[in-house]
Order: C-alpha cells, then structure tokens, then sequence
C-alpha cells in the first residue's frame, strides 16, 4: 500500500462508514454506496452479507474503485477473498469494529452450518493507488 495513502486511511479508519464509487459491469457507469469498511494494519477490506448487491457484483467484474472516508479520498483495485482462513479474519475484525452485529453473524453461520441457508457473504482487500 502507498506510504502516503496510509497515513490518510489511519486518521479515518474508525469511521464507521465510507463513500464507495464503483462502475457498471457492462455500462462503465460509475455508482456510489455507502457501505462498512475495515482497517488492519496495511489492508483495507470491504465486507457485503449480501453477494448480489450491485457494488459487489461490479466490483468482481471491473476492480478499479475509489472512496470517499470525511473529506478523504482514495483509489485502488479490489481483491476479492476467496481463501476461508482470510475470511475468518474479515469476519472477526467485522465483530470486532460492528460489534452489535455479532448475534446475527453467528445465528447466520450456524444456520449455514446446519444447510439451513447458505453463505451469500463477500469480502475484498482494497490494494491502494500510489500516490
């Protein structure tokens, strides 16, 4: 990650929410969505319970996003995180920082778990511009 980018994202990390500008898979339009956002260390994730949303279904088709977090801006490309030991990690650093959502996370997986519903989560590592 850019030196300079992440000491801007470290004085907004605990802000709950950022300003995501994402563009159509097929039109190249951009979209904006104010969604939860994570900081750890050098890794910027974004987290979806919800697969089939719009940012999310573009975001896998064209990777370059930009945000907003106060009067910050950022640019970057998205990964999406696949590897089940990585998610793990996402998930308890979404218990940690929206504590208040964890009776639903944990109802959720153990629902899953059970073949009850089915895991439609998505989780991606922003990679930051250089600056």
């Amino acid at each position: 990650m850019a030196s300079k980018a992440y000491a801007r994202l470290r004085r907004v990390a605990d802000r709950q929410t950022l300003r995501l500008t994402h563009y159509g898979r097929k039109s190249g339009r951009p979209y904006e969505v104010v969604i939860w956002y994570l900081v750890d260390g050098d890794r910027l994730y974004l987290v979806s319970a919800n697969a089939n949303r719009n940012w999310v279904r573009n975001v896998k088709k064209r990777h370059g996003v930009s945000f907003c977090v106060g009067e910050e801006i950022f640019n970057g490309d998205v990964r999406e995180i696949t590897d089940q030991q990585e998610r793990e990690k996402v998930n308890g650093l979404v218990e940690r920082k929206y504590w208040f959502v964890i009776p639903l996370l944990r109802l959720g997986r153990l629902l899953s778990s059970m073949g009850i519903m089915r895991d439609n989560s998505a989780a991606f590592e922003v990679i930051l511009a250089e600056e």
